[in-house]
């Protein structure tokens, strides 16, 4: 029988989430399951190989493929590897075990910072958290800008995409055309059509953009 072994310093806390995470008691082949099954659909979203992922993640490609298997059970300092590199919170691997209960909360100053296209000096991009449903995919993500200068590449992907201005100015373009947005604007966009900021008017500049697309389709690391 699969058991988890806590094999890093410092998982006390990542325990301590876990246990919130948990409502029902679970065997631990069950874990191992929902586990495996959850990394290896968050991997395929991604698009990223099996031995890309183990690399990211700093484990062997065949620890990996017992994990995606069922076979084994990891650690709480390799899941919270596998979180990081699927740039998810922990807590999100145990989609599955409480369907009905699923919620993904990222406290103030913990979200992810993702390595973005377009990303530079005075540019910081967080992902807030992913939430997964049986028709959908909700993920948020927050942009700061504080210098100006440098190209902004336009986006593209599936599904639909809201945007809210917190903090600053910016034209925003749009299949061809730039829209003023100021801080306490919203815009709510199509994917497939290009987009992205053109022009900083005025800084810092600080938005929320939320990305909603179908649980089939592929993640990217880039979104406008």
């Amino acid at each position: 029988m699969a058991s988890i072994a806590d094999d890093g310093a410092g998982d006390e806390s990542v325990e301590g989430r876990l246990s919130e995470a948990l409502a029902s008691p679970v065997t631990a082949a069950e874990l191992c399951r929902v586990v495996g099954s959850r990394v290896r659909e968050l991997r395929q979203a991604m698009n990223m190989t099996m031995s890309t992922f183990a690399a990211e993640a700093d484990i062997s490609l065949g620890m990996l493929s017992k994990i995606e298997h069922g076979q084994s059970a990891p650690s709480l300092s390799t899941l919270v590897r596998l979180a990081a590199t699927a740039r998810v919170p922990v807590t999100a691997l145990f989609r599955g075990l409480d369907e009905e209960h699923d919620l993904v909360i990222v406290r103030a100053g913990e979200g992810h910072e993702i390595h973005h296209q377009g990303g530079g000096p005075g540019r910081l991009y967080q992902d807030l958290g992913t939430l997964r449903g049986p028709n959908r995919v909700i993920e948020p993500m927050i942009t700061t800008i504080t210098e100006p200068g440098g190209v902004f590449p336009l986006y593209q992907h599936p599904g639909v995409e809201f945007l809210h201005v917190l903090e600053g100015s910016l034209d925003y373009g749009y299949g061809g055309t730039a829209y003023r947005l100021n801080a306490g604007d919203t815009m709510q966009i199509h994917g497939e059509v290009a987009h992205g900021p053109v022009e900083l008017v005025e800084l810092p500049i600080r938005f929320i953009s939320i990305k909603v697309y179908p649980a089939t389709e592929p993640r990217t690391a880039a979104g406008g």
